[in-house]
């Protein structure tokens, strides 16, 4: 959960930062903690360095197209190279999601529906760390195995099972440590 709150962070500081251009060092900052972020709670990773990498790199092209005066061959040159760098991203997200999800099952292997909404919510923000330059809406639901774990927002997510059963599940960030996620029983249970 520690790496999901991360990953959050990370997006909302970068969307923030894109408004000035200025801001290179702050954005490169931005990419180098997340990855040491991966890298203490999930083990080092080079698909996952590679594709913040490339995202980094995707926003000051994004930034220098719109903020400056670029000619046209060089446009030209960095639209094509936008297209390369997301279509990386998008092979390097399914090696990425494996890794994510084999260490959470091997750290929390008696806390099944923890595991299976953290691995979801997981999921559900890989998908968005997108390389597009029109990134697609963030999805609300991901299935993990037979299991649909739907993010209901204000750190709430649902996990259905294939029987129907509903676990409600809460995240809890603490300050200075981290976070985890507290899943309750279906009611009448």
């Amino acid at each position: 959960m520690t790496f999901l709150v991360g990953l959050n962070g990370y997006q909302t500081e970068m969307e923030s930062l894109e408004a000035r251009p200025e801001r290179w060092f702050d954005r490169q900052r931005a990419g180098d903690a997340l990855k040491n972020t991966y890298r203490r709670t999930m083990g080092d990773s080079r698909e996952f360095n590679k594709m913040v990498d490339l995202d980094v790199k995707r926003r000051e092209f994004l930034i220098t197209l719109r903020a400056s005066a670029v000619k046209p061959d060089r446009a030209k040159e960095m639209k094509e190279e936008l297209l390369v760098m997301s279509s990386d991203v998008e092979d390097l997200k399914e090696a990425v999601r494996v890794q994510v999800s084999n260490t959470e099952l091997r750290t929390q292997p008696s806390q099944q529906f923890e595991t299976i909404a953290t691995i979801g919510l997981l999921n559900i923000a890989i998908d968005s760390f997108s390389a597009s330059p029109h990134p697609a809406p963030n999805p609300r639901s991901t299935k993990v195995g037979s299991y649909l774990v739907s993010d209901l927002g204000d750190s709430l997510t649902m996990v259905r099972t294939p029987e129907g059963q509903t676990y409600r599940c809460a995240t809890l960030v603490i300050p200075e440590t981290g976070a985890k996620i507290k899943c309750d029983s279906p009611a009448g249970r």
